[in-house]
């Protein structure tokens, strides 16, 4: 079996969990997930299955879209509702609409982060978190990510908090995107909620749960994966003929195609059929080489 398991990851487990129970839901050891979700979390979890897993890096380097509740007035160790409260602040007058969106606005493109100490990037070969566990503070360094959207989504009346919806690049901290929005806000801020509604181009709508699988015997399982390649779609895909297909399933280096890929790395196609994926050789840049390839 080889595809990808599009999961609706539910709160309670974490990544690794959802990996085990494929595991023997599918009754194979080739599996691996695309993107860690706290186990507070819900949402989209791709998991890839068989020859998939191959494609695990380029999966997990997609955008991502969240949906998030900002809670102005209350900091916390953590940045999110599990963690223990540091600052309050009461919210005399909530924000308007209007202040919220030109707070918004600042958020856009390309920002710098600084990841939360309950996070597993790691400082000096150990995982922030860690570090917070032991009550030790260490220098944490400041991350590029990008922001491709950001919008405020419908609020409650008389509640301190307000739900945004979030598209961005891979190792952006939501967290942290809550709290920096609070402080641009006047106040201090966590995340009180997130559910990821989309991988790439894998959506909620395409999801599975563990209740859908666990209902049917496991033959049918496989007709909840997707194709490998839907995994890839976010890189340019070269059609190919017979006997440029019989070259690149050999993995052979080869001359650059006259139409240059916009993306690098690129997939190679023969009759909807997933060859290889192939980049531009660092060190000819005139000819390609294989960094993976299927069907072998």
């Amino acid at each position: 079996m080889d595809g990808i398991l599009p999961l609706w990851k539910p709160k309670g487990l974490t990544s690794h969990d959802c990996v085990i129970k494929i595991r023997r839901l599918f009754n194979t050891k080739k599996v691996g997930h695309t993107g860690t979700l706290d186990p507070e979390v819900e949402g989209v979890l791709p998991i890839c299955v068989g020859q998939a897993t191959k494609i695990v890096p380029y999966l997990t380097d997609t955008k991502k879209t969240y949906i998030a509740e900002v809670r102005l007035g209350v900091a916390t160790d953590t940045e999110d509702q599990t963690g223990k409260i540091v600052e309050e602040k009461a919210v005399v007058q909530m924000p308007s609409n209007e202040e919220i969106d030109r707070a918004l606005d600042a958020f856009r493109g390309e920002i710098s982060q600084i990841p939360p100490m309950y996070s597993a990037v790691k400082v000096k070969g150990k995982k922030l978190y860690e570090y917070a566990r032991a009550n030790q503070t260490v220098e944490r360094p400041k991350r590029k990510v990008t922001i491709h959207l950001i919008k405020q989504l419908q609020r409650e009346v008389n509640v301190n908090s307000f739900w945004i919806k979030v598209v961005c690049s891979k190792g952006t901290y939501i967290r942290t995107l809550c709290v920096d929005i609070g402080k641009k806000l006047g106040y201090p801020a966590h995340m009180k909620a997130l559910t990821r509604t989309a991988t790439g181009s894998i959506s909620q709508e395409e999801c599975v749960t563990f209740d859908q699988m666990t209902s049917i015997e496991i033959k049918e399982r496989k007709n909840f994966l997707l194709p490998v390649d839907k995994g890839l779609d976010h890189l340019d895909k070269i059609v190919v003929n017979q006997e440029m297909k019989n070259k690149i399933v050999h993995g052979q280096k080869l001359p650059q195609p006259e139409n240059v890929p916009k993306t690098d790395p690129f997939v190679f196609m023969h009759e909807g059929e997933l060859l290889a994926i192939y980049q531009i050789d660092p060190k000819r840049d005139q000819q390609i080489k294989a960094v993976r390839v299927f069907n072998r």
